[in-house]
């Protein structure tokens, strides 16, 4: 059986538990410079505070710490760390030369916390998914408001830095590859076309997860595009899933969920939302408590709409464990074998 099959069986048995948001429960911890420097970062020349992906290698217990509780919670899928560990990335930084590190022992210190839990709960098995952000460049719009033809990336630019992340992730051992938070399709494309390049010889290669992010109430991308023509965009991948995650919470959500499940009945349909809106005098810097986003996400669940479910920015392990309880007896979507 192959991993994509295997993943297939589960999704079909029960829905399956992603993890939450990961920025905002390291903004708990309230870490310094010193931090995230370390030891191996000590003397480098720019400040780092804030650059939460080199935390697996400077304070690799805060990012275990998290993923475990994320476990404990329930979740069946947790993501790598390296939401911007690209080349792209670390430029900002200085840090270039140590992305692969970043996300091979991003993808080993996740995958050991899979297997601790894994040996815990072997009815309830636990997978890695490296995590492909969209990077903080666009390859689709103007950086210059008064020159529509600039651009401050290129298509093959982007190739080359998820190239290099997929190749770290492997080397680290990932069940799944999750290609995130896109706002841009074609910087997606050129996550897939990496996706591509980099398992053209596999005949397993880890099962591929897409999920977009819609930016306001039009329904649509940063980019311009409906939830239709994203999905038209990038189903030539045959992900394992596709699905939208972060920007709104669960209830902006619902009407792009409802019509994803409509238009791709073949492929599983994953949803993760903020917990709410952005609310600065909460803890976590958002509206939503676990009761309400897990209330939301069961909706969609009872509605026949998901088959993977978790939280994004401001969720913490109290919202997955939420979302985990309120799931866990509802039939998961339907999907054409």
């Amino acid at each position: 059986m192959t991993r994509r099959q295997r993943l297939a069986e589960l999704l079909r048995q029960r829905i399956l538990i992603l993890d939450g948001g990961m920025g905002t429960m390291v903004q708990q911890y309230k870490l310094g410079e010193t931090d995230y420097r370390g030891h191996l970062c000590r003397d480098h020349r720019c400040d780092l505070k804030g650059n939460n992906d080199l935390l697996v290698l400077t304070k690799p217990e805060v990012i275990r710490e998290i993923h475990s509780d994320y476990l404990a919670a329930g979740a069946d899928i947790i993501e790598t760390n390296t939401f911007s560990a690209t080349s792209l990335g670390m430029s900002h930084y200085g840090l270039e030369p140590m992305v692969r590190a970043m996300n091979r022992e991003a993808a080993k210190l996740a995958g050991e916390c899979c297997a601790e839990w894994t040996r815990k709960t072997p009815e309830k098995p636990r997978f890695v998914a490296g995590a492909l952000g969209p990077t903080s460049t666009t390859a689709s719009i103007s950086p210059d408001v008064n020159d529509a033809s600039k651009r401050n990336v290129t298509f093959d630019q982007l190739v080359e830095a998820y190239t290099e992340q997929l190749e770290g992730l492997v080397e680290g051992g990932i069940d799944l590859v999750l290609v995130e938070t896109i706002f841009d399709t074609l910087n997606a494309k050129a996550a897939l076309f990496a996706y591509q390049t980099v398992f053209e010889n596999d005949r397993d290669p880890p099962p591929l997860m897409i999920s977009g992010t819609i930016t306001d109430a039009s329904g649509r991308t940063l980019s311009g595009q409906t939830v239709g023509a994203f999905w038209n965009s990038v189903r030539h991948a045959k992900p394992l899933s596709v699905g939208i995650n972060c920007a709104l919470g669960a209830a902006a959500m619902r009407p792009h969920i409802e019509e994803l499940a409509k238009i791709a009945p073949d492929t599983f349909v994953s949803v993760y939302p903020n917990a709410g809106l952005p609310n600065p005098l909460s803890d976590t810097g958002f509206d939503e408590t676990p009761a309400v986003t897990s209330s939301l996400l069961k909706d969609f669940a009872q509605s026949g709409l998901v088959n993977i479910v978790g939280g994004c920015c401001g969720t913490t392990p109290a919202h997955i464990g939420a979302i985990a309880e309120a799931v866990a007896k509802v039939v998961p979507r339907s999907v054409a074998p």
